[in-house]
């Protein structure tokens, strides 16, 4: 508190800073921009800052955006990539990426058939 706000946790003792303003004080630490450690001790996810967080965003969806693209313009025949994993974030939990279904040549066929007979 004394580096940030030049106030001494003394003064409660002293009966110059109340409870309610340490509340403050601590609650606008935690919305500090950049890497307070404090907001790291209570949430493991503000150790990245935002814009972190935002480009970890945009390289998981170029790397899907890329994956897709290949598995459209590949042939069937060819070895299809395992799908790419989201990259690990801080405060987040490990998750086993989603393998996705596709529908079959015939499905798709089927059912363009059926929307154009409507």
């Amino acid at each position: 508190m004394l580096q940030f706000f030049g106030v001494d946790f003394l003064d409660l003792w002293r009966g110059q800073l109340s409870l309610r303003r340490i509340n403050v004080l601590v609650g606008s630490l935690l919305n500090q921009p950049g890497r307070s450690a404090l907001a790291a001790a209570v949430d493991e996810s503000a150790v990245w800052s935002d814009s972190e967080h935002l480009l970890a965003q945009v390289s998981d969806a170029l790397e899907l955006s890329n994956w897709l693209f290949y598995q459209a313009n590949s042939s069937e025949d060819a070895e299809a990539p395992p799908a790419p994993t989201p990259m690990r974030r801080p405060g987040q939990e490990d998750v086993e990426p989603v393998q996705p279904t596709y529908a079959s040549t015939d499905e798709v066929v089927d059912f363009f058939t059926r929307m154009n007979s409507l």
